[in-house]
């Protein structure tokens, strides 16, 4: 794969954009970068997947060491979300290559997710506006920067309803999974924002690792030995990973309010 200098210059943009809202969000960025190429280069799924979780893994590395430094990430939840997300991203990868979502009938599954995360948002704002309603002076003050402890009846089961769905979708569609924790920890397990998204990048780093060795190793022997998707991500890397120690310090320097627009203005 050659890449011109124009095309080059496409991505480390793409890289920078990718890698802010990442790292703010906690999202591992490809759910920014995967419909950026499409509308740029356009569409070759499996390509921007398996590049998109080699970025992923680098952009969530230097968020969690800006959230750790914060103090935000809760490693005793983290522990039990990483086994359960690893064992579900490589089963995502699997389903991702099988003939039922090959070729045209991937969009399918596209759209699928793309309602899934409409609902996501839908009752997010629903919350945000009867928060609103109730108590309009004291919104947002609840979400601290630290994490209290991991929710008192946090079980494995409770853990599998945010890793397994994460490391799912993290398999068969090339993204973070961010935007499925985020929203679940905040659910299920009464965590705030901050720290759902901190918990999300750390959860990333395990996935993301995972994923892409499983996806690009199929990808690679699945497409005459193409190196394309290691092309790719050298390209988009370096800038993403930047980006992210950016977005990431914004997680604590913005007003929550915001962080809480940014994240559903996404979804």
């Amino acid at each position: 794969m050659e890449l011109q200098a124009e095309t080059m210059a496409t991505l480390t943009i793409i890289g920078v954009i990718s890698g802010i809202a990442g790292g703010m969000l906690g999202i591992g960025g490809s759910a920014v970068m995967i419909p950026a190429l499409t509308m740029v280069l356009g569409p070759n799924q499996h390509l921007y997947q398996a590049a998109a979780m080699i970025m992923n893994f680098f952009v969530a590395v230097p968020a969690v060491y800006q959230h750790s430094k914060a103090g935000a990430v809760d490693r005793k939840a983290v522990r039990r979300f990483i086994p359960i997300a690893a064992v579900a991203v490589i089963i995502g990868v699997g389903l991702s290559e099988c003939s039922l979502f090959a070729g045209d009938r991937e969009v399918y599954l596209r759209a699928a997710f793309g309602l899934f995360l409409a609902w996501i948002s839908l009752q997010e704002l629903i919350r945000a506006m009867r928060r609103a309603t109730r108590n309009p002076q004291n919104l947002g003050r609840n979400d601290s920067a630290i994490a209290p402890a991991v929710h008192p009846d946090m079980t494995w089961r409770l853990a599998a309803i945010v890793a397994a769905p994460c490391g799912l979708i993290a398999g068969l569609l090339g993204v973070g999974g961010g935007l499925i924790a985020v929203p679940l920890q905040q659910r299920f397990l009464h965590i705030p924002i901050r720290n759902a998204i901190a918990n999300s990048c750390a959860m990333i780093v395990a996935t993301s690792l995972v994923g892409a060795l499983a996806k690009n190793y199929a990808f690679i022997t699945q497409h005459a030995g193409s190196m394309d998707s290691l092309v790719m991500a050298s390209v988009l890397v370096p800038t993403a990973a930047l980006g992210s120690m950016v977005g990431a310090r914004l997680t604590h320097v913005l007003p929550v309010r915001f962080v809480k627009i940014a994240f559903f203005l996404l979804l």
